[in-house]
């Protein structure tokens, strides 16, 4: 059954679903109704867990940033180290030795710079963290 040129006809039942327009509007709630006084509960919430410091997300991902920090920290200088190594090594013709002494400088540089991460020496000048008034 068509009902027009290039038409075709839909029944109002398909696969056991009514069709779009047979709906009262009256059957569906509002999505929108109440959102305001959920919006309010929910920050309510987050500010007394806020307050009574259990709020184990925000210390979970200080943790996590200090962990991916520390292994990009120590990957990064090994690797840096390495590739000197490597490049000189070639320039130069003295395989392995070059490669091998840089693995250890770039062991060594990479754990210093852990060890200024954990003590927060990483964005102080001259390493060395001020004392609380401000002088060094």
């Amino acid at each position: 059954m068509t009902a027009g040129f290039g038409s075709t006809y839909v029944p109002p039942r398909l696969f056991g679903r009514k069709a779009i327009g047979s709906m009262p509007n009256s059957d569906k709630p509002d999505p929108l109704e109440g959102l305001a006084a959920r919006i309010a509960e929910a920050k309510g919430r987050r500010r007394t867990r806020s307050e009574e410091g259990g709020n184990r997300d925000e210390s979970t991902g200080r943790f996590m940033s200090m962990a991916m920090r520390i292994g990009v920290e120590l990957v990064a200088a090994l690797v840096v180290a390495m590739g000197a190594g490597w490049l000189l090594d070639r320039w130069l013709g003295t395989r392995p030795w070059l490669m091998i002494v840089f693995f250890f400088l770039g062991s060594a540089a990479g754990i210093m710079n852990v060890y200024r991460a954990v003590n927060g020496l990483g964005l102080a000048a001259g390493y060395k963290r001020p004392d609380e008034e401000g002088r060094e």
